[in-house]
Formats: structure tokens, sequence, C-alpha cells
């Protein structure tokens, strides 16, 4: 029997390709991390030139967030059809293009429009990225690389958020986005050159001319070509129904999942892209504004490694629990201001490192409470409504400002975002019962 192209590259050492293609990928995550937070750190400039009350400046901040749902459910789709690699070019060109634009935007719904269109190249980018390096991985490096890969996000916004800082030192806001356009058509020519496309991609499409494209690849990888590629059964459970995520068996576990994602990740961005402008208007410069965010990132950096660590000896679902009710005070906390500079990193360092630990390991406990048959309808679905709480969150925090409502009192009841996820999930039956229930 042929050997299933997969397994070779399953079984076998990984060679030079793949870990330059895997490399590859986390630096596009990371890039995601500072194309997300580029808004951020240019919100106070943007404020302060255009006269813009905070309710507006949360629509603008929660443009690329809408982007970013759009964007990982439809260019997601569009790569399982065109496949990964021309999807992740696609998306390149799209946040290039949207990086490129901001400098000339001369208006909030000019400005509005192309951060969406900057958002829908993120989002797909994300769902393209976390695809490609589970595929290109061997089963022994699979874990640790996708663990790396998602600590690329916050490792991009430190980098980008400490260059931007010192753009804002030395220029203006419209500067980041320049760094950033250029940085992001570097890429383009490195994914041409580094990226293959993925194997199981080409499999799964059987085309006449798959083999031979699999095994230019495996060539290239420098692993043994295979004879046949293997025949695959007509897959029953594609194209996931609600009804199905939704069955008595399942019903509770969707809705919680969903609840907690979409209430946590409200407090997450609430932080990402409230930072600089809070810090400006306690009386700092926007460049030292910009490093209190990138020191909420290295928090963040930090809170998912130290949980996937901790994961090996404790139940997730507990860790999760834990981050998210540390998430709500250090939230509130960061709220109440601090006397001077150094006070405020530290604080936002902390909060960043329980919130993302919060994301993180909700993404650990999404994938585990669905069976495999419905893991990627149940996931994609979750996710999808959840990221609508990504763009309401500035949104909301923007409308409380103009209201009047006090930091103290805005950073409260956006911190009860991820008290409220800790609730979801203590109704969370554990993976093992729920999945038995299906």
């Amino acid at each position: 029997m042929a050997k299933d192209p997969r397994e070779i590259l399953a079984e076998e050492p990984m060679k030079w390709l793949q870990i330059v293609a895997v490399t590859l990928c986390i630096l596009l995550n990371a890039l995601d991390g500072f194309d997300v937070l580029a808004i951020s750190f240019a919100s106070p400039g943007i404020a302060s030139e255009w006269g813009i009350d905070r309710a507006a400046l949360g629509f603008v901040l929660s443009m690329e967030l809408i982007g970013m749902a759009v964007g990982s459910i439809f260019l997601g789709t569009v790569a399982d059809k065109i496949g990964r690699r021309p999807t992740i070019l696609l998306c390149l060109v799209a946040m290039a293009g949207g990086m490129g634009l901001v400098p000339l935007a001369n208006s909030i719904p000019v400005l509005s429009v192309i951060r969406l269109l900057t958002g829908l190249g993120i989002g797909g980018m994300l769902a393209c990225t976390n695809a490609m390096v589970a595929e290109l991985s061997n089963r022994k490096n699979q874990a640790l690389a996708v663990i790396i890969m998602a600590a690329g996000y916050p490792f991009g916004a430190i980098v980008g958020g400490s260059i931007a800082s010192g753009l804002l030192e030395t220029g203006g806001w419209r500067d980041i986005f320049v760094f950033g356009a250029i940085v992001t058509a570097v890429f383009i020519p490195l994914v041409l050159i580094f990226l293959p496309e993925s194997i199981s991609f080409e499999i799964g499409r059987q085309a006449p001319n798959s083999l031979e494209r699999v095994n230019r690849t495996l060539k290239r990888m420098g692993h043994r070509a295979a004879s046949a590629l293997p025949v695959l059964e007509k897959d029953q459970t594609s194209g996931i129904s609600l009804g199905k995520l939704f069955a008595p068996g399942l019903r509770g576990t969707t809705l919680l999942l969903t609840v907690a994602y979409f209430c946590h990740i409200m407090t997450f961005y609430f932080i990402l892209k409230w930072v600089p402008k809070i810090v400006v208007d306690m009386g700092y410069e926007p460049s030292t504004a910009g490093g209190v965010l990138v020191w909420a990132n290295v928090g963040g950096l930090f809170g998912s490694l130290v949980l996937s660590v901790l994961t090996r000896r404790m139940s997730v679902r507990w860790l999760v629990i834990g981050a998210l009710v540390l998430s709500t005070i250090m939230v509130t906390y960061f709220g109440q201001g601090q006397p001077d500079l150094k006070g405020l990193s530290t604080i936002a360092a902390v909060a960043g490192f329980c919130t993302n630990a919060g994301v993180v390991g909700l993404y650990a406990l999404i994938a585990a409470a669905f069976p495999t048959k419905l893991r990627g309808g149940g996931t994609g679905f979750v996710i999808g409504i959840g990221r609508g709480g990504a763009a309401l969150g500035p949104i909301v925090a923007g409308l409380m400002f103009a209201a009047g409502g006090s930091l103290g009192l805005v950073a409260f009841l956006m911190g009860l975002g991820s008290i409220i996820a800790a609730f979801a999930l203590l109704w969370l039956k554990p993976p093992r019962e729920t999945q038995a229930a299906v």
C-alpha cells in the first residue's frame, strides 16, 4: 500500500524548508500582531489632529476587528477552495494596501473603510497560518510549533510597538502605517520563495496534477516521493450544520463557550485598543503611551507561555477560570490610575498577562470540548461569533467615555466581561464528559 504523504511528514524529522516555512508563519502572525495594534499606537495623534471624541475613536479602533471576523470566515473558506498559499498572498496584498492607504486618509469614514479592508486580510491570515503550521510540522513538534505561532502575535506587538514608539518621537502617527506597509510588502516575495502549498490541501482537492505537485513539494523538503495519493472517502461532516452544534449533547457546550469567548474578548481588546489614548489623557506623550501598550503585550506573551507550561500539570479549565478572575481584578485596578509611568507599565503588563492567558486557554478549551467530527465547525462558530465581542469592546468603552464615564468606572465595567466568562466556564462540562454526550 502506498505511503500517505501526510504520514511521511508526520513521522520523519522536519527538514530545513519545513522549519523555514513554519518560522515564516510565526513571523506572519507577528506581523498580524503589529498591524492590529498599529491604530492603537496612532490613536492619540489621530484624535488630537482631527479633533474627534472618544466615541468616534472607539468605532475606528473596532473597524479592523470587524474586518477580522468577516475575513477569518470568508477567506478561510476561500483557502479551502484555492489553497493556503495563494490566500496568504491575497491577505498580504490587502494588509499592505490597507496600511499604505491610511496616511492618505482625511476623514473618519475613509479611515474606517481602510481599516476594515486591513482587517479582512488580517482575519484571513490568522485562519491560514494556523492551518499551515499544523500541516507543515511533524507529529513530534506540531504542538510546540502551534504554541510558538500563537506567541508570535504578542511578540509582533512588542517589537512593532517599540518601533512605533520610536517613530512617534521622531515623526508622526502616519509613519507607523508607512513602516507597516513596507514590512508587510517585504513578506510577499518571502512567501513566494519559502512557503510551499500545504500537502494536506493538495491531497484534499485531488486535482489531476495533485500527485505531481505533492511530490515536487516533498522533493523540495528533502523527503521521499509518494507513489500515489490516498483515496479519500467523502467527508459527510463537511459543512457542519448549526443543528449538530446545538443538539442536546452539545447545546450547553456551544452556548457556554460562545458566551465565555465573546465576553472575555471584549475585556481583552479594551486593554489592547484603549491603553495608549488613556495614558495620553493622563498627561503623557504619545511615544511613552505606546511603551505602556508594549508592556501589556510583553505580559501577554509571558501569559501565553506560562499557561501552556502549566497545562501539563493542571486542569486547563481551572487555569483559565483563574486567569479570567485575575483579568477582571487587574483591568479594574488599571483603571484606578498610577502615580507614574512605571506603575502604569507594570499594571498593564500584569493585566496583559492575565487577559492573554485567558484567550490562549479558551482556544485550548474550545478545541478540546468538541468531538473530532465537529471540532472544525464548533471552533469556527464560537470564534466567529466571539469576535463580535472584539469589535464591540472598543465601541462600548468609547461610548461610555463620551457619556462622561470615568476611567475607573469604564475599566470596572469592561473588566466584568472576564468574570462573566469565568462563570460560564464554571458550568462547562469537562472535555471527556462533553464528548461522551455526543
